[in-house]
């Protein structure tokens, strides 16, 4: 683990001092935030980059630390020689205020990934939580997977098919794997630390898109403690007069910490709640948003603080908008959702300054208009390269792909397939957010310009998600809403601030305020609890055992023959090749994956008169175990008569394939 610590530790102090060189007129949390993101940044790419040439290997790590040098030396010759923003009580400010809310927040991240990361047990079982229980062995075969591969890859249970799906958040816990960190903490820590980098990145953020000492503080709150109105249906009726308990309080507490997805804020039936918790179900499960998070906010941050009108009469900063260019353009192989929304963003802030520019000298429409083209056309030069050869690939129906990503759908996931809304459109959205979207609502006739240049940039967003499906699952625009609800956060957080002055000589307001609180939080905090006690069986010990035999006793460029279930211990844990994954992610990414799962049945039910599966696919090993008995009528006895065991136990049996080494 010390070579990944080392690894880790010398691109954070490369990440802070290039910010120092570059920046130092920012403040200084805002340096330490911005140079430990920069530096997980040039961790994630730099390794990746030179993958491409050689493999995702100990050459490729070597390199990396070499062009990181380079870079950092760059920065040191290029830099502001201004001496750097002194520290002074606004960040004394700001960092009590960050111990009071992003520490205790990473902490309860920290558990999160700790116990839903293939938590072992006293029995050796692997463990996971209710919201990783579905995704995270696939993340798993990508972290395991990718290891030794020269990029492009293919997908670890799809071979023939280029890795298109967002990898290097993947890819930079397969460095902590590679450098000697167990499995779980190569995904727990960088997990965690990308966490913190978000919780830290909203406050910082906040600071310069709200205008109160403690707004920043709200505006993160409502975001990661995000919820509804759900917890009305949970407690609907919740008199204690039903004999058997289900409708006392207590029992309908119990009901949401025991059952599965029974929480407030995701409740797809029957009450159409779909207002996931961005900490619960999106920040610990989905790690490819959770790196374009950690990535995407600093550059929100630095298009806020370049571009912001009462920055206009500042010198063109030309190292912050390269800077900011090279890092939007490095976002799509990370997360393609969070390039996007930035880049709907950035149109939306650039109309509304340049309708609103050209008014004083210090702001011509062309000189407001070139800072957007030096950061606009660096940022594509970079990216077009990521979406040419990765996404639109997928997108647009390349490489087997059998849907069309594209489609017109209007209000996301209350209209499903176009089929009708559910609920009333506005009803949608309230109960589903709550409170503070109402605050937005209502803060639409505030004429503060700062508030409008916030809703410019958001309104983009909120219409590309609103009326375009861009994946086959059209839950997966909360990826592009929850980006826009962030601008969305700093608006409800000054407007909350307005009120509350308003309110000043009003003898109840801090009993309203206490009211509020309830109604805004009490969902988030039922299913963050939920989350916490949450806990469910991936891999068996014998599974774990079969699975670290794969790995440590076949060739790492081994294919194998299983099943297609989703909790397979060759592609997770052994990082190796299958013939075809299931269809909770595959369907998803566009695949068809019909004649693979037929080729697969036909052979496990008849082996010997299907041999040419093994051929068609290169497979050189065979994996039969409880899930393969219980899928397919597998003829074990001819399996073993043609095909050497090499392994068993009472869980599993691996086959070797005559001509496999």
């Amino acid at each position: 683990m010390l070579p990944a610590i080392g690894f880790f530790l010398y691109f954070q102090c490369a990440g802070m001092i290039s910010i120092r060189c570059l920046l130092p007129a920012r403040r200084p949390l805002d340096r330490i935030w911005l140079g430990m993101s920069l530096g997980l940044l040039e961790m994630t790419w730099l390794p990746a980059l030179f993958a491409f040439w050689l493999s995702f290997g100990p050459g490729a790590h070597g390199m990396a630390l070499g062009a990181g040098f380079l870079v950092t030396l760059g920065c040191f010759f290029l830099r502001d020689r201004r001496a750097p923003k002194p520290w002074d009580e606004k960040e004394s400010t700001l960092l009590r205020q960050m111990l009071l809310t992003a520490l205790p927040l990473t902490l309860l991240g920290g558990y999160l990934q700790y116990t839903h990361v293939m938590r072992v047990d006293a029995a050796g079982n692997w463990n996971v939580g209710q919201s990783t229980y579905g995704d995270l062995p696939m993340h798993m075969s990508f972290v395991t997977g990718l290891v030794g591969k020269r990029f492009p890859a293919d997908y670890p249970f799809y071979p023939g098919t280029r890795l298109s799906y967002p990898f290097l958040t993947d890819s930079l816990s397969s460095s902590f794997y590679l450098l000697g960190c167990s499995l779980q903490a190569a995904i727990v820590l960088p997990g965690t630390f990308m966490m913190a980098l978000c919780f830290m990145g909203v406050m910082v953020l906040g600071r310069e898109m709200t205008a109160g000492r403690k707004t920043a503080v709200l505006a993160a709150l409502l975001f990661f403690l995000n919820g509804g109105l759900g917890f009305l249906y949970d407690f609907d009726q919740a008199a204690g007069y039903d004999p058997d308990g289900t409708l006392t309080v207590v029992g309908r507490v119990r009901h949401i910490l025991e059952g599965y997805y029974k929480t407030p804020t995701n409740q797809p039936e029957p009450n159409n709640l779909r207002w996931s918790n961005v900490i619960a179900d999106l920040m610990v499960p989905q790690r490819t948003l959770l790196g374009g998070w950690a990535m995407g906010i600093p550059c929100f941050y630095l298009l806020e603080v370049l571009f912001r009108p009462d920055r206009e009469a500042e010198p063109v900063n030309v190292r912050g908008l390269i800077l900011l260019g090279i890092w939007a353009g490095a976002l799509p192989l990370i997360h393609t959702h969070t390039f996007l929304a930035l880049g709907l963003c950035s149109v939306g802030v650039l109309l509304y300054d340049l309708i609103h520019g050209g008014r004083t000298k210090n702001r011509p429409r062309g000189t407001i208009l070139g800072r957007y083209a030096v950061y606009g056309m660096l940022a594509l030069v970079l990216a077009l390269p990521q979406l040419i050869c990765f996404t639109f690939t997928q997108t647009f129906q390349g490489e087997g792909s059998s849907h069309s990503f594209l489609v017109f759908q209007f209000n996301w996931v209350n209209n499903p397939g176009g089929q009708g809304m559910r609920d009333f459109y506005l009803w949608f959205y309230v109960k589903n957010i709550g409170l503070p979207f109402l605050m937005v609502l209502f803060a639409l006739f505030d004429r503060d310009p700062k508030q409008r240049r916030l809703f410019a940039g958001m309104l983009p967003i909120v219409l590309a998600a609103e009326l375009i499906r861009f994946q086959p699952n059209e839950y997966d625009n909360n990826k592009l809403f929850y980006l826009a609800w962030l601008l969305g956060c700093m608006i409800a957080a000054n407007f909350a601030r307005k009120v509350w002055g308003m309110l000043k000589d009003l003898p109840g307001r801090r009993v309203m305020a206490a009211f509020t609180g309830i109604v805004v939080f009490l969902s988030p905090v039922l299913t963050l609890a939920r989350e916490a006690v949450s806990s469910y069986q991936a891999f068996s010990a014998q599974s774990v055992e079969a699975g670290i035999y794969v790995r440590d006793h076949t060739p790492a460029d081994a294919v194998f023959l299983t099943g297609t279930q989703h909790l397979n211990p060759v592609d997770s844990i052994a990082g190796r090749t299958i013939v075809c994954g299931p269809d909770l992610w595959l369907y998803w990414h566009g695949f068809d994956t019909s004649e693979r799962k037929e080729d697969i049945a036909r052979f496990f039910e008849d082996p010997e008169g299907n041999g040419d599966v093994l051929e068609k696919y290169g497979a050189s090993y065979i994996y039969v175990s409880s899930y393969e008995r219980s899928d397919y009528d597998v003829d074990e006895e001819t399996l073993a008569a043609l095909y050497p065991p090499v392994f068993e136990n009472g869980e599993a049996v691996v086959y070797r394939v005559a001509a496999a080494p």
